[in-house]
C-alpha cells in the first residue's frame, strides 16, 4: 500500500480526533452562530484531507425548514455540513459509536430507533418543536442508502414534522463524481453487502471525487398529505439528479 494512503488515513483519524477533542473543550459555550461556522469549516477540511471537493447548485433555505435528500454514503453528512450546517435525523445506535457518536451528537443530531414507530412519533415531535424554533433540520427520506443512480421509494412519516410545523421542505439530491472523467462514481457506496469498513477504504483509495450538491426549490405542503408530499419530493429529487 502506498505511503500516501497511510498518510491520508492517518489525517482523516487525525482530524476526528480534533474534532472529538474541540467538542469536549469548550465548544458548548460557542454561540449557535459560531458553533454553524466551525462545523461546516471542520466538515470542510475532513472531506479535503479525504479527496473529495463538494460542488453546490442553488441555494440553501434559511430556518426554518426541513431539508429532505437522497442517501448514497456515510459521507452525505459531512457534504451536507460543508454546505450548509443543518441537525440530522440519525438512527440511534450511530449515537453509541466511538468518536463518532460524539460528534453526531455535538452537530445537534435527532436520533432515532428506526425499527419502531412509537419513537418515530417522538422524533416528529421533537421535530416540529425544533422547526418552530427556527431550526434546520435534515432527514434522508428513502431511510437507508441507494447507489445515487436511482432513487428508493420514499417514507413519509418524518415528513410529518414539516407540515405540523407549517414549514417548507426543500429538496435537495446528492452525486459522487470522479473529478477526472465527471463520471458517476460508487466508490463512496454504502449499500447491499458492503461494510462500513470496506466503504471507507475505498473511498480513501479513490481517485479525487466530486460531491455534488443541488438545492430545489422549498415548498410547502399546500393541503398535500405526507404521503403525497413524499411522492413530490421523490419526483422532484429524481429531476435534479
Amino acid at each position: 500500500m502506498k505511503l500516501g494512503v497511510w498518510l491520508k488515513i492517518f489525517r482523516v483519524l487525525l482530524g476526528l480526533f480534533q474534532g472529538y477533542w474541540r467538542l469536549v473543550t469548550g465548544f458548548h459555550g460557542l454561540t449557535d452562530e459560531q458553533k454553524s461556522r466551525e462545523i461546516e469549516a471542520w466538515a470542510r477540511n475532513m472531506l479535503r484531507i479525504m479527496g473529495v471537493q463538494v460542488r453546490t447548485q442553488g441555494q440553501p433555505a434559511s430556518g426554518p425548514v426541513l431539508m429532505a435528500a437522497n442517501h448514497i454514503s456515510w459521507l452525505d453528512i459531512l457534504v451536507m455540513l460543508a454546505a450548509s450546517h443543518c441537525r440530522f435525523v440519525a438512527k440511534a445506535d450511530i449515537r453509541h459509536w466511538p468518536v463518532l457518536g460524539t460528534l453526531t451528537t455535538g452537530v445537534g443530531s435527532l436520533y432515532i430507533a428506526r425499527e419502531s414507530s412509537r419513537d418515530a412519533m417522538r422524533v416528529v415531535h421533537q421535530m416540529a418543536a425544533a422547526l418552530q424554533n427556527g431550526d434546520v433540520l435534515a432527514v434522508f427520506p428513502e431511510g437507508t442508502t441507494g447507489d445515487g443512480l436511482r432513487l428508493l421509494p420514499f417514507h413519509a412519516n418524518l415528513l410529518q414534522a414539516a407540515i405540523s410545523a407549517d414549514v417548507p421542505i426543500q429538496p435537495i439530491a446528492l452525486r459522487f463524481v470522479d473529478a477526472a472523467t465527471g463520471q458517476p462514481s460508487l466508490a463512496p457506496c454504502y449499500i447491499g453487502e458492503d461494510t462500513l469498513v470496506g466503504s471507507i477504504w475505498r473511498t480513501l483509495t479513490a481517485p479525487p471525487l466530486i460531491a455534488c450538491v443541488t438545492y430545489g426549490k422549498p415548498e410547502k405542503a399546500e393541503g398535500k398529505t405526507r404521503r403525497e408530499w413524499a411522492q413530490s419530493l421523490h419526483a422532484c429529487i429524481a429531476a435534479l439528479l
